[in-house]
């Protein structure tokens, strides 16, 4: 992957390191640990270029009560050298942990291909397909064409049920958003209700976000949160089937918090997650939310797909 991006040969050893020492911790430390290794989607900076390799770990492992101490070389809970942690770092152009004692960790960490400062993401997103499927239905865009400091327009998908037809519909989804990501979001639902109409269909919920204010339009059960702190508010959608079944589009404005994250998410994680539950995770890069949210709420038995934005 490193070769395919453009990376020197050091750059891409400094990433293997990083690699392995993850792939270790989950070995050492958790249960149910998993990893995750892509392309950075050109989605995460403004000009859709691809920057390099986001790797994402989580796990129900014991957590980590002292981040800082663990990110120190030299720590360790497991009789080693304690030098995983403080090797990402190093080798990251940006590296975040978050942890819960008893409950768990999610690393996040982002790799140029030259060293230098990726800057802070605005949005992130994660998807996993059911079981062995290798395409999964839920699908994500997110665009913000008047530059880093203007409006961010998104959107998520779940297309109707699994494999390659659902993965069909949320493509088609996402392209309209491609092709035209300045109008509103109740204007946009209603042309992706039109273009999926040869496809099975879906559930959807497109949002618009500036510094103050969110403006929703959701049909079917796509869910939508404004998490500010341990708080969150739900954003209406109405019931429908996007391409099939769709009596009304209405689109409802809802004042955003300072630093308040929005989420979307389909039903392939359950909507019971507890905010207060998951202390300090509102203030984190989109990555780290969309980890510790699929790790915390995500359910085997569909496709799940999670979009985070935090202007």
């Amino acid at each position: 992957m490193a070769e395919r991006l453009g990376f020197g040969e050091t750059r891409a050893e400094e990433l293997a390191v990083a690699v392995t020492e993850a792939a270790s911790n989950l070995v050492k430390h958790a249960s149910d640990g998993s990893l995750m290794l892509r392309a950075q989607p050109g989605g995460a900076v403004p000009d859709g270029a691809v920057r390099g390799i986001e790797l994402v770990t989580m796990d129900a492992g014991p957590g980590i009560a002292d981040i800082p101490a663990a990110l120190r070389d030299g720590t360790s809970t497991a009789g080693t050298l304690g030098i995983g942690l403080g090797a990402i770092r190093r080798a990251a152009d940006s590296c975040a942990v978050f942890s819960r004692p008893g409950r768990g960790t999610i690393l996040a960490a982002r790799f140029g291909a030259r060293r230098g400062d990726p800057g802070t993401a605005r949005w992130a997103g994660m998807i996993r397909p059911l079981g062995d499927e290798t395409e999964c239905g839920d699908n994500y865009i997110a665009r913000a064409p008047g530059g880093p400091g203007g409006k961010i327009t998104a959107m998520l998908c779940d297309g109707l049920g699994h494999g390659p037809l659902a993965a069909t519909a949320s493509r088609e989804a996402v392209a309209v958003l491609r092709e035209a990501p300045e109008d509103e979001p109740a204007a946009l639902l209603r042309r992706v209700h039109a273009r999926l109409g040869h496809t099975r269909g879906g559930a959807v919920a497109i949002v618009a976000i500036d510094q103050h204010a969110v403006t929703f339009a959701g049909l079917g059960n796509v869910a939508g949160w404004i998490l500010s702190g341990p708080d969150r508010q739900g954003m209406i959608s109405v019931p429908g089937i996007a391409g099939h079944q769709a009596r009304t589009f209405r689109q409802y404005s809802y004042t955003r918090p300072p630093g308040a994250a929005i989420i979307l998410h389909s039903d392939g994680l359950s909507s019971r997650w507890n905010a207060a539950g998951l202390p300090g995770l509102s203030g984190q890069d989109p990555l780290v939310i969309a980890a510790a949210l699929l790790s915390e709420a995500g359910v085997h038995r569909d496709d799940a797909g999670i979009l985070v934005l935090r202007p």
